[in-house]
């Protein structure tokens, strides 16, 4: 029997010699790729996944090695498969570097994995697979440990930044969506929209190659999905909240449980009564929709007469992005609840004013950045630049960033330090900024030259 000699996840311990552990996938990532930090002409390549053996334990795996081994080995397996991981090394979880990336586990330990010492290939043996496959079914939380979508529309803003566990039903699939990074690294953007009885339609968002394929092997108006550890978000083109799936979430689908089954049956009711079919309010304006071109003195001029929001495209030089200064400048922890800076050691939020300032602490990890952009006109200073809008910008997620030399990180800020970009912004009033505006990057990418010098020519005709 293949699954003999195996260790079960519960008992792992870093003095075992030759450890082999047996489970099921319920999480991976995509391959990353990263500079070595002894020769920078090399790159090591790196991606992770999370095996389950029982209802109570699950591990996180990373592996690393060249660009064909860990490709090789990434494209060998997916979520739902059984594998077997043989001479892992099993190391203690460090939560201040790799690990706060990934999925909460119960184990205290991670296992490594290289081409030189282990392998990892799929399970043959039928009992095992047959004991293991149901486990894909048993949400990571507590499965009353979630928010209904009616819960977070209610909460509105004061969760904007929060991690938290969702149960919802899909009700459409959206388009891929691909793009090109700055540094011409590809990415994809997939957005599902969920739905339950308090709410009719809630966008998820996905990033990962790895749970795009996923989600797209579902049939919506027939699935429902637990979703732990989605971080939420206030979007600001359709002033609403929105759901995005990270490289902490775990996503289980139709999951085995009392509440997804009661979900589960108001799904059939309404899909057959033909109530999902209704044409849904349009939303608000996405990035792509935005078309008026301004100059930043013109930026300026329509917020002093414009009390409310607006959105407008500039193409203007980077004038400053301090990436190169210390990485707690760069990457911030802010309380969920009143978005006030805190450290990651910090039991409770330490604002006075902060109405969870006696509740533990719930905090969110991300790019926080202020960005001044220049053109021939003037300066906006102090624009915010955060999450997954930075994250595109900068073609890195924050724990690649993390990763990165120092040298690295001047190089990454010189790509586009004094560059002329185009760069998507939604203005609002602050009475808090001296000069009564705040800027909200959407959207930053190198301008294309031809495309600066229509709309300079289209400028000058103007004057």
């Amino acid at each position: 029997m293949a699954a003999q000699n195996c260790i079960s996840i519960s008992e792992l311990h870093p003095s075992f010699s030759h450890p082999k552990v047996v489970g099921v996938i319920i999480a991976k990532t995509d391959v990353r790729s990263f500079p070595d930090r002894k020769n920078t002409e090399i790159d090591r390549f790196t991606f992770g996944f999370t095996i389950r053996d029982s209802a109570d334990f699950f591990i996180n795996v990373a592996a690393w090695g060249n660009d064909g081994y860990v490709n090789g080995l990434a494209n060998s397996f997916g979520v739902g498969d059984c594998v077997t991981v043989e001479n892992p090394l099993v190391a203690t979880k460090d939560p201040e570097k790799g690990d706060k990336f990934c999925p909460t586990t119960p184990s205290h330990y991670r296992l490594l994995v290289t081409e030189a010492h282990s392998q990892v290939y799929l399970c043959a043996d039928v009992d095992t697979i047959d004991r293991l496959l149901p486990l894909i079914h048993l949400p990571v939380k507590d499965s009353r440990d979630f928010y209904s979508l009616g819960d977070i529309a209610a909460n509105g803003q004061k969760l904007d930044g929060t991690v938290l566990n969702i149960l919802a039903a899909m009700k459409q699939m959206g388009e891929i969506k691909q793009f090109t990074t700055s540094d011409g690294r590809k990415g994809q953007r997939l957005e599902v929209k969920l739905f339950d009885d308090s709410v009719s339609s809630f966008p998820l968002v996905c990033w990962d190659k790895e749970t795009i394929q996923v989600l797209q092997t579902l049939a919506p108006k027939e699935t429902v999905l637990f979703v732990a550890d989605a971080k939420i978000s206030f979007d600001n083109f359709r002033s609403s909240m929105v759901a995005t799936v990270n490289s902490k979430s775990v996503i289980t689908v139709n999951p085995d449980t009392r509440e997804a089954s009661l979900l589960f049956s108001y799904v059939k009711e309404v899909s057959e009564s033909g109530a999902l079919d209704q044409d849904e309010a349009a939303e608000d304006l996405p990035v792509d929709s935005i078309t008026d071109v301004y100059t930043v003195s013109q930026l300026k001029d329509k917020a002093k007469g414009h009390p409310e929001a607006f959105f407008g495209i500039t193409y203007s030089f980077v004038s400053k992005l301090d990436l190169d200064s210390s990485v707690s400048k760069v990457i911030k922890t802010r309380c969920s609840r009143c978005r006030y800076q805190v450290t990651e050691d910090t039991q409770t939020c330490t604002n006075q004013l902060c109405s969870g300032r006696d509740q533990a602490l719930s905090a969110s990890t991300g790019f926080d950045l202020l960005v001044d952009f220049t053109d021939h006109t003037s300066t906006l200073q102090a624009c915010s630049l955060r999450g997954p809008v930075a994250e595109q910008t900068l073609g890195c997620t924050t724990e690649e960033f993390t990763s990165l030399t120092d040298d690295q990180r001047t190089a990454l800020k010189w790509r586009f330090l004094l560059e002329r970009c185009k760069i998507y912004v939604k203005i609002l009033p602050s009475a808090k900024m001296k000069s009564g505006i705040r800027g909200v990057i959407l959207s930053c990418s190198l301008a294309d030259p031809g495309e600066v010098k229509q709309h300079m020519m289209a400028l000058l005709q103007q004057l």
